[in-house]
């Protein structure tokens, strides 16, 4: 699949832009008319040839401007990388997954290439080359996960599983909506997902927790997440809350389907074969309202659910000033006409 990678940008002057095929392709979340915080896990399996199921590790137009950002996150916070010592062969793992599923999918674009434990991968996009011996970090320029991390749009986390449960930690996490690696890392899944309106109480995330425990090998799952963001920025961490936090007053009725994005999270999750550990994978995607809106059953779909959101919902995904801007917009596309299940466009 040829891809055509955008020169954009995900801060300041925010120059990021969907074309048509991207709009089309994305993974709108919503299949019916109401919405409440579910597990929604599936297989992780090929989906149609040009959507973003197609392929494990998702690659698209944005791809090199991503990497770009993630570059400027790293540089001026570390603290976005971190792994526990324990979590080497899980390093590994996540390199091997990554460059074994790009070179795979995307062969125009990455090359490995396996003489016993001496590789040689190609990142022609990014301009890497380099020859390395798997298994020893000191012939990589960066730890394994660091190095294979910032070439692979999204974030991520991995699992350590041990004591019934799961832990976080290690992760690259650059773009996330509103959480900090710096102060989950070595928590367990229920302390990382305490915060989570109604998750305990409706047992959510411990019928989630029970599912992930016993993930078989080559058959990752997923499921999507979402919230709203304002402008098409990745990196809206508690740690720069100052940079983009006030960006929230600045949404009007005249503004709001510009400003106003739909953030779309797919979440994979795969086991890993020599650490058992489990990677956390967390692609965004980003679309404006206006965007959304080329598409009417969108359009639609997304007014109901937000007329009908729960309020401890919209407090938690950060929504609150804006919301109701939101909602009176996206009235004008919605006649009242049934439009079934599911989650397509036209």
């Amino acid at each position: 699949m040829a891809l055509n990678f955008k020169q954009e940008s995900f801060r300041d002057d925010y120059t990021y832009k969907n074309s048509p095929e991207a709009i089309k392709r994305f993974p709108f979340p919503f299949p019916e008319d109401q919405y409440m915080y579910s597990v929604n896990i599936e297989p992780h399996t090929k989906g149609k040839p040009g959507s973003v199921y197609e392929f494990p590790f998702d690659i698209d137009e944005h791809y090199v401007a991503e990497c770009h950002d993630r570059a400027i996150t790293l540089a001026e916070d570390a603290g976005r990388y971190q792994a526990l010592p324990h979590m080497m062969d899980a390093q590994w793992d996540f390199l091997e997954l990554a460059m074994e599923s790009l070179s795979s999918d995307y062969p125009e674009h990455f090359t490995l290439t396996k003489n016993g434990s001496i590789w040689t991968w190609e990142n022609k996009p990014l301009g890497i080359h380099d020859t390395f011996t798997f298994g020893d970090s000191t012939t990589l320029p960066r730890e394994p996960f660091d190095y294979m991390g910032r070439q692979v749009q999204g974030d991520f986390v991995l699992l350590d599983q041990r004591d019934e449960t799961l832990y976080a930690d290690a992760g690259m996490v650059t773009c996330q909506a509103d959480w900090s690696l710096a102060f989950n890392v070595g928590m367990s899944w229920r302390e990382w997902h305490g915060p989570v309106p109604k998750a305990t109480e409706l047992g959510v995330m411990d019928r989630a927790l029970k599912y992930l425990m016993n993930l078989q090998l080559a058959n990752p799952v997923r499921r999507l997440n979402w919230t709203m963001t304002v402008n098409p920025r990745l990196d809206t961490s508690p740690e720069n809350y100052p940079h983009w936090g006030g960006d929230r007053n600045k949404v009007n009725a005249d503004n709001v389907s510009e400003l106003i994005h739909l953030r779309v999270e797919l979440q994979s999750l795969f086991r890993l074969p020599r650490s058992n550990g489990i990677v956390f994978s967390i692609r965004c995607y980003l679309m404006s309202l206006k965007d959304i809106a080329t598409y009417p059953r969108w359009a639609k779909r997304l007014h109901r659910v937000q007329k009908t959101m729960h309020p401890d919902l919209i407090e938690y995904k950060g929504m609150t000033k804006f919301h109701p801007l939101v909602v009176e917009w996206l009235s004008q596309f919605d006649d009242g006409a049934d439009i079934g299940v599911g989650t397509q466009p036209e």
